[in-house]
């Protein structure tokens, strides 16, 4: 479906978010599908509820990097990321909980963990750089 513009010609190109240039938001946005198919894996197993948590934190890691983004003021910018990182670190607590009930594979937990823990120190860092 094509939208129309005022003078009812066809909007064609794709709008571009500031978002999309953070370094962040792209690495979150890789780890939201990486959970996202682990999710996947985990309903096939009928384990629902760590599905759905899984994939709702990973979302929410690239979400709020958004959402912060279109802030007027950089503390506010800095909140949104700060709830970004505490996502992100709930996704690593139920990482660490799927390797002891030997859900997942280790390698695979391992390699998760440690974009996990390169997205914490880069949010961190970008958050620092806020004024």
């Amino acid at each position: 479906m094509a939208l129309r513009t005022q003078d009812g010609g066809a909007h064609t190109e794709r709008p571009h978010w500031r978002f999309q240039d953070l370094d962040i938001w792209c690495l979150a946005v890789e780890l939201a599908v990486v959970f996202h198919d682990v999710a996947a894996r985990l309903e096939k197993r009928r384990l629902f509820r760590y599905a759905e948590q899984l994939r709702a934190a990973g979302l929410s890691i690239s979400n709020n990097i958004a959402e912060g983004s279109a802030s007027l003021h950089a503390a506010e910018f800095r909140q949104f990321l700060n709830i970004a990182r505490r996502s992100l670190f709930e996704d690593a607590s139920m990482l660490l909980v799927f390797e002891r009930l030997g859900l997942l594979e280790q390698d695979e937990i391992m390699k998760m963990l440690a974009l996990c823990d390169k997205l914490s120190r880069m949010i961190t860092t970008f958050t620092r750089t806020l004024h």
